[in-house]
């Protein structure tokens, strides 16, 4: 009886082989058949699957964005942030911050991909893009609770610092990925900012 395919895991294993050779090699020397010899198949098993290299390179960030959604909310239970206004936005914040080889791989694919979608139309649009969108209007509105739990200073302005802190962790983030400061010290750096803006009850 002949071994039954499991689709999705192949899926998985082409869409992983791209991952690895995009945080090594850079995502603009992926090719369909870079990606078929660090999985270990033949190019028309890849293109079975993926008819496009854009198709490809769809599915892989989708499984990065969801893998990267996972560790945030890992590291909120694990911190016991959860319920606290504060707790989180720090946790999503220092998500930013390349820390591990995994957190490092998110960074340095999702810039490259964002500013390849700049010049070419057929990877622009894609929903994890607006993102960063989607998470100022989060970050604003755990800005507006901690104002409503007295731990925000005085007259902020939630939506403006939303969009300072985006602001902030990105750079500190890509100035880790080109080795400017150690991720130790963008991460003080953070701290050092949320310190400013939500001091807490005293």
């Amino acid at each position: 009886m002949p071994k039954l395919v499991d689709h999705e895991e192949r899926r998985a294993h082409i869409i992983d082989a791209l991952l690895r050779s995009a945080a090594s090699s850079g995502l603009h020397a992926v090719t369909m058949r870079s990606v078929a010899v660090e999985a270990g198949v033949s190019v028309r098993l890849v293109q079975y699957y993926f008819d496009t290299k854009e198709q490809l390179l769809l599915a892989a960030m989708t499984r990065l964005a969801t893998r990267m959604g996972e560790r945030v909310q890992r590291r909120a239970r694990e911190s016991g942030a959860a319920g606290d206004p504060r707790g989180i936005i720090e946790t999503v914040l220092l998500e930013a911050v390349p820390t591990d080889e995994e957190s490092r791989a998110f960074h340095l694919i999702y810039t490259e991909y964002a500013v390849l979608s700049v010049t070419d139309p057929g990877l622009g649009g894609q929903p994890f893009l607006a993102a960063p969108n989607e998470m100022e209007a989060f970050l604003a509105a755990q800005l507006t609770a901690a104002q409503q739990a007295g731990d925000a200073a005085p007259g902020l302005d939630p939506r403006q610092e939303a969009v300072v802190l985006l602001a902030v962790s990105a750079g500190l983030g890509l100035s880790v990925l080109l080795k400017q400061r150690t991720a130790e010290e963008a991460t003080a750096v953070l701290h050092y900012h949320l310190g400013r803006i939500l001091p807490g009850r005293g």
